[in-house]
């Protein structure tokens, strides 16, 4: 079993590192991995070459999730593709074994793992991991939803079908609508656990939900948010 594994980033040098340790051990020991950085001034590219990852360069003008990603995955030689964050490690070392276990199913297009905060995040956002992240696995779950924090997808179906470079976030939310409408599956794998470090503002917490919701207009343009919604969704995540 092998894959490529991209790695999307911006001055990531504080986790980079451990990211890249966590993908050494392994029990998947051909991984392929490529850095898609976007201008870091830090020392995360000389940190990802040390690991012996491929660093291919976007200019910061020319961001976004979508063309990032179309970046990497274009450089990947490897039928499965992993995409991870670059401020995510994994917690066991199958990880990546897990991830890409369920592609034995030809019908499967795409996998994603569970996430979980560090012990240091917010309660707020741990309850979100627990909600969207369920200890059960899904082999064959029924909705779109994927994260491209941990996931993998067949490099074949994204010749057919490349990220959209022009959507302001969820472009993982809408490759994965695209591969459902063509009759493919999508796999969620509890087992396939990873720590997610988020250190942002509540200004970055508003800017990333908000480019975020214009996406999923885009996406599913007869979606409606009214304030009986507002007021549901608030009370069962707070």
């Amino acid at each position: 079993m092998n894959c490529s594994l991209v790695i999307r980033a911006y001055n990531e040098s504080q986790h980079l590192g451990r990211l890249l340790e966590g993908i050494a051990h392994q029990t998947v020991k051909d991984v392929e991995v490529i850095l898609v950085d976007s201008g870091s001034t830090d020392s995360t590219v000389a940190i990802a070459e040390s690991h012996s990852a491929r660093v291919v360069h976007i200019r910061p003008e020319e961001f976004t999730f979508g063309r990032s990603l179309n970046f990497g995955v274009r450089e990947a030689t490897r039928k499965l593709v992993v995409i991870a964050s670059a401020h995510v490690y994994p917690v066991y070392p199958d990880w990546l074994e897990s991830l890409l276990r369920p592609f034995a199913d030809e019908q499967i297009s795409l996998t994603y793992g569970k996430q979980r905060g560090p012990e240091s995040a917010k309660n707020s956002e741990q309850q979100i991991y627990h909600q969207w992240y369920p200890d059960a696995s899904k082999p064959d779950q029924p909705t779109t939803f994927c994260n491209n924090a941990n996931a993998a997808i067949r490099r074949s179906l994204w010749e057919k079908h490349p990220y959209d470079e022009t959507l302001t976030g969820l472009e993982d939310l809408a490759w994965g609508k695209w591969a459902k409408g063509q009759g493919y599956k999508i796999a969620y794998v509890a087992e396939a656990e990873i720590v997610h470090i988020h250190n942002e503002t509540p200004r970055g917490v508003f800017n990333r939900y908000r480019r975020e919701a214009m996406a999923f207009k885009r996406i599913y343009p007869e979606a409606h948010f009214n304030i009986y919604d507002f007021m549901r969704l608030t009370i069962t995540n707070i």
